[in-house]
C-alpha cells in the first residue's frame, strides 16, 4: 500500500544528510575559492594562474572519486557494508573540512581540500544508493527533489553565519584568517550533526550475500556490472548521457565563484549572488518534484538540459556583476531539478539489490564528467592567457572562452538522453 504524503522518520533522516553536506558544497562554491586566491597570491604566485590551479585541484579530487566510487559501491551492496563505509567517507569529508584552516601554505591547503572533497563525494555514492531503500518507487522523484530542495535552503543557515563572520570580521575583533577557520569548523559541525539521524535510522534492506573475499570479489563483481550495463542498452545510454550533461552542471556549480573572481567581479557581490542561488533553488526543486508526479521525468530532464545549455551560453558572455546575479537565479531554477531527477531516474531503471553498484557507475560518470569539465576549463584558460577574443562585437576574456566550451557537452548529453529515454519507455510499454 502506498504511503501517505507525510515523510517517514527514515525519509526525514535521509533528507537531513542532504541538508548537512550541502553546507560544505556551498562553502566550496563560495568562500573557499576566494580564500585560496588570497593564500596563493600572498605566496607570490601569479594571479592569472588562480583559475587553472583551482580547477586542477577539483579535477584531481573528482578523478580519485571516479576511481574509488565503483569499488566502494560494489562493496556497499554486500550485507553489512553500506552504512559503515558511508559513515567512514563522511567522517573523512567532515574532518577534512574542519582541517582546512590549519595551514597557510596554498599547496598544502589544496591537498587537504582534495582529501575532504574525496570523502564528501564518496559518501554520496552510498547516500544516493540508499534512495531505493528508504522510500517507494512512486515517491522516489519527490523524495530526491526534497533532498536537494531542503539541502539548498538548509545550507543557508550555517553559510549565513559564516558569511557574517568573514565579512564583519573586524567588528568581532577577528582577522580574516581566524574568521575563515571558524567558518570551516561551523560547516564541519553542521554536517556532522545532520549525519547523526541517518546513522541511527538507516538499515540496509537490499543487498547481496557477504562474500568470503570481499575486496577481491568486488573487482570481479565490478567487471560483471560493467558487462551487465553494456548489455542493458537503456541503462548504458543513460549513464553515457549523464556523463555529458552533468559535466556542465557540476563544473558550473564548482567553478562559479572562481569564474567570477577571475573576471574581476566584486567578491562580496559574488557571495551574495550565490546565496540567492540557494534560495531560488529551494522552491524550484520542490516544484519540479511535484511536477514529476504529473509529467514524465524524462521530459523534465530534457527541459533542464536545454535550459542549462542556454545558461552556459549566457555565462560565456558574462562580464558584469548584474549578469552574474542573473546567472545565479537561472542556475538556481534548474540546478536541483536536474540533479534530483537524474538520481531518481536511475533508481527506477536498475535492480534495487544492485543499487550500490549502479550508483557507483553513475558516480564514475558524474565525477568523470566533472573531471573533464574542470580539466577543460583549466587547460583552455591557461592556454589562452593574454589572448583577446571578439564575438558579436563583444570583447571576451580567456575565461569566457573556457566556460563556453562546455556547451558542446550539453548538446551531446541531450542527444544521448533522448535515445536512452526512448528505450526506457519502450521497455515499460512492452
Amino acid at each position: 500500500m502506498e504511503r501517505k504524503n507525510r515523510l517517514t522518520p527514515l525519509e526525514r533522516s535521509w533528507i537531513l544528510y542532504d541538508i548537512g553536506n550541502s553546507a560544505y558544497v556551498l562553502l566550496v562554491a563560495t568562500l573557499l575559492p576566494i580564500y585560496f586566491n588570497a593564500l596563493m597570491t600572498g605566496s607570490g604566485i601569479r594571479e592569472e594562474m588562480y583559475l587553472s590551479y583551482w580547477a586542477d585541484a577539483g579535477a584531481v579530487a573528482t578523478a580519485l572519486v571516479a576511481i574509488l566510487s565503483p569499488i566502494c559501491g560494489t562493496l556497499a551492496d554486500q550485507k553489512g557494508y553500506k552504512k559503515p563505509i558511508f559513515l567512514a567517507c563522511a567522517a573523512v569529508g567532515i574532518l577534512g573540512c574542519a582541517a582546512l584552516g590549519l595551514t597557510a601554505n596554498w599547496l598544502l591547503f589544496l591537498g587537504i581540500f582534495v582529501l575532504s572533497k574525496v570523502g564528501f563525494n564518496a559518501s554520496l555514492v552510498f547516500y544516493d544508493s540508499m534512495l531505493p531503500e528508504v522510500t517507494t518507487n512512486k515517491r522516489m522523484d519527490k523524495l530526491s527533489t526534497l533532498g536537494y530542495a531542503y539541502g539548498y535552503i538548509g545550507s543557508v543557515i550555517p553559510f549565513a553565519l559564516c558569511l557574517v563572520l568573514v565579512l564583519m570580521a573586524d567588528s568581532f575583533g577577528l582577522t580574516q584568517g581566524t574568521a575563515m577557520v571558524l567558518a570551516f569548523l561551523i560547516t564541519a559541525i553542521w554536517w556532522a550533526v545532520c549525519t547523526g539521524p541517518l546513522a541511527k535510522h538507516y538499515r540496509q534492506t537490499a543487498y547481496v550475500p557477504k562474500r568470503t573475499h570481499p575486496v577481491r570479489d568486488t573487482f570481479r563483481q565490478l567487471a560483471s556490472t560493467f558487462r551487465s550495463a553494456r548489455k542493458e542498452k537503456h541503462i548504458f545510454l543513460y549513464l553515457l548521457a549523464f556523463f555529458f550533461f552533468i559535466n556542465g552542471v557540476y563544473t558550473i556549480i564548482d567553478m562559479a565563484t572562481a569564474y567570477g573572481t577571475a573576471l574581476g567581479l566584486d567578491s562580496t557581490g559574488l557571495l551574495l549572488a550565490l546565496l540567492l542561488t540557494q534560495v531560488v533553488a529551494f522552491p524550484f526543486a520542490i516544484w519540479f518534484g511535484r511536477l514529476a508526479a504529473k509529467v514524465d521525468s524524462g521530459k523534465l530532464i530534457k527541459i533542464c538540459i536545454l535550459c542549462y545549455t542556454g545558461i552556459t551560453l549566457f555565462a560565456m558572455f558574462l562580464m558584469t556583476q548584474w549578469q552574474f546575479w542573473v546567472l545565479a537565479v537561472l542556475v538556481g531554477m534548474f540546478q536541483g531539478a536536474i540533479q534530483a531527477l537524474s538520481r531518481s531516474y536511475l533508481g527506477k531503471i536498475i535492480p534495487q539489490e544492485q543499487s550500490g553498484e549502479y550508483y557507483g557507475l553513475m558516480d564514475i560518470c558524474g565525477k568523470g564528467a566533472s573531471f573533464l569539465g574542470m580539466f577543460l576549463v583549466g587547460r583552455i584558460s591557461q592556454l589562452t592567457i593574454g589572448m583577446d577574443f571578439s564575438l558579436f562585437g563583444l570583447k571576451l576574456q580567456h575565461e569566457n572562452l573556457a566556460v563556453g566550451a562546455l556547451v558542446i557537452l550539453f548538446v551531446i548529453g541531450f542527444v544521448l538522453f533522448c535515445k536512452a529515454d526512448k528505450l526506457c519507455r519502450e521497455r515499460v510499454n512492452s
